[in-house]
Order: structure tokens, then C-alpha cells, then sequence
């Protein structure tokens, strides 16, 4: 009896990539039909672009029936746009890619030599990042070495999304709803049996980044709360320490009184202790108010996203929990 073929899912997140789309479809389309021992479905995700994305995830499906497209019903953002296309993935693994073909799909071919001898997540890590400045990978590299100290699981450096899941990798992270996701630690959070494949990274192949320092800081701060409560303990701690060095100098303050007597201490160091005092608190109820509304927002229990159409038919959210 002849085994079934494997069916593998290609995964595309796409914001507002109309001019690089037709590009990837073609060196997919080479890979794809090189590996006539697997069947191939391409799952586009259109996360609520504004330009001609979800036209063109049309018309390439009606060019190629291996072509299917989710489009989400608003952006939502990388993150859970990913999470949209692991819900819908059918393959028995799924290949995460980016639409700007920084990551190259002539890797794919590698990454499931690697799944056959029984790994279970097979992650491209970068050798070099073209395109990107120095201040990037700089603070990319600080980043993660200050996430990797502050939490208890294996941070994979100088990786992204451009990896192949097995299936059960794509069921432990489908379990995980988190509305505010930060979904590279929860690539380490699973576990299972790893690999890595190195490459260099190119540059976009069209169109402009949607990233800016600003998302990225979001994203960072994503990752700090959502894999360690490292902050909150540095706010307790050094509330402590700052109380006994305060209590020190209220002794030395009478100490010296009783042994010199009153004398008017300075204005400008008594406005340096308030503002520093004051800033200090500020600063430590902003981060206990980072997770009391991490908090609040997973509490609502709200879907983490919807869907407009699946293909070619309507989506009705009846699935609530996604």
C-alpha cells in the first residue's frame, strides 16, 4: 500500500506587500515543484493591508489551487496574524516565511531534510543581517541578551519567524490564546526537539519595512512581561535598597543635629532627593501598571481576532474562541 503523501503549509503574513508577493510566488513555485514527494499548500495572510495585497493573493489562487488566502478582518498585527494562519494551517508541518524575502525559500528544502530525521522546530538563525544599521544590531543584540538573563527558558538569538513546525509544535502554540503575544519566546517556550540552520539574511526585496522603533519597543516590552516578572522583583529590590539608604541618612541627619545642632540643609539637595524619590516611584508604577494591564486585557477573555474570508467564502466567526 503506497503511504500517503505529506502535506506541508507554506505560512505568509502579509501587511501591505503587493509588490513582492508576485516575486515569492515564484521562487515557491520553483521549490514546490522540485519536491514532488510533498504535497504544498501556501496559506497568505492578509493582516488588513491597505494597498492591493488581498488582490493579489486572489489572483494567484486562481493561477495556483495550492494558493490559499486568510483575510483577516482589520490588522491585528504580525503576531497574531501568524497565530490566524497556524488556526487554518492544514499541513502535518507548517513553514513560517516572511512575504519580503529576506528569509529565502531555498531553505525550505533543507528544513524538511532536517524534519524527516525527527526534529520537531527547525529555526533559520542569521550569520548577518544586510540591510539593517548598526543602532538596529545593537540594540537587537543587547535586547535579547538582557531577555536571556532575566528568564528561566533558552532565548534562540539572531532568529525570527522563518521556521518549519511540526505538527504538534503548531497544536502547543494553537492552545496558547494570549491576546498580547510575543510568539519568538513562545517558539522556546514549547520545548521539543530543535535545530538550527544558519543563513545570511538579505534585503527586502521591495517595499519598505513596516517596522519602526517604535513597534519594536513595543514588542520588546511584549517580551519582558509576557516571559519574566524580573522587573517587578528589580522594583521591589531596589525600593528596599532606596528605604535603608533613606534610613541611613535620616540617622546621619540626627546624629548630626544632636551633635552640631539645627542647622537649614540646602535647597537644591533637598529638590534632588524629591525628584529622584518621585521619578523612582513613577517609574515602578509604570511597571506594575504594564502587567496589571496585561492583566485587565487577557481578563475580558475577548477572540484574538476574526476573519473575513477564507478563500473565497465569508467567514461567519462562529468559532469564538479563536
Amino acid at each position: 500500500m503506497e503511504k500517503d503523501t505529506k502535506l506541508v503549509t507554506i505560512l505568509v503574513p502579509a501587511y501591505n506587500e503587493q509588490e513582492v508577493l508576485h516575486m515569492l510566488y515564484d521562487r515557491l513555485k520553483n521549490i514546490m515543484d522540485n519536491l514532488s514527494n510533498y504535497d504544498f499548500e501556501v496559506l497568505l495572510v492578509n493582516d488588513g493591508s491597505k494597498d492591493n495585497t488581498l488582490h493579489v493573493m486572489k489572483e494567484l489562487r486562481s493561477m495556483d489551487p495550492r494558493i490559499c488566502y486568510l483575510n483577516l478582518s482589520r490588522n491585528y498585527g504580525k503576531e497574531t496574524a501568524m497565530i490566524a494562519g497556524l488556526d487554518y494551517a492544514k499541513g502535518n508541518c507548517v513553514i513560517i516565511i516572511d512575504a519580503d524575502l529576506q528569509d529565502p525559500p531555498e531553505l525550505i528544502p533543507d528544513m524538511l531534510k532536517l524534519w524527516e530525521e525527527g526534529y520537531d522546530d527547525v529555526y533559520a538563525k542569521r550569520k548577518s543581517r544586510k540591510g539593517e544599521s548598526f543602532l538596529k544590531k545593537f540594540t537587537s543584540k543587547m535586547y535579547y541578551k538582557m531577555l536571556q538573563s532575566v528568564t528561566n527558558i533558552e532565548i534562540q538569538k539572531d532568529t525570527g519567524d522563518f521556521r518549519l513546525l511540526d505538527r504538534r509544535c503548531v497544536e502547543a502554540l494553537k492552545s496558547i490564546r494570549e491576546s498580547q503575544r510575543y510568539t519568538k519566546g513562545l517558539f522556546s517556550w514549547i520545548g521539543y526537539n530543535k535545530k538550527e540552520i544558519l543563513f545570511d539574511r538579505d534585503p527586502r526585496a521591495a517595499g519598505k519595512t513596516k517596522w519602526n522603533y517604535g513597534k519594536l519597543i513595543n514588542l520588546s516590552i511584549d517580551g519582558l512581561t509576557s516571559f519574566t516578572t524580573a522587573p517587578l522583583r528589580w522594583a521591589a529590590v531596589i525600593g528596599i535598597l532606596v528605604s535603608i539608604a533613606g534610613f541611613l541618612y535620616m540617622l546621619a541627619i540626627i546624629a548630626k543635629t544632636m551633635i552640631y545642632g539645627v542647622d537649614v540643609p540646602g535647597y537644591s539637595s533637598t529638590m534632588v532627593v524629591i525628584l529622584f524619590l518621585g521619578g523612582i516611584q513613577l517609574i515602578f508604577l509604570g511597571v506594575i501598571g504594564e502587567y496589571l494591564g496585561r492583566t485587565f486585557n487577557e481578563s475580558k477573555g475577548r477572540p484574538i481576532y476574526f476573519v473575513e474570508r477564507y478563500n473565497d467564502e465569508k467567514e461567519t466567526n462562529e468559532n469564538l474562541n479563536r
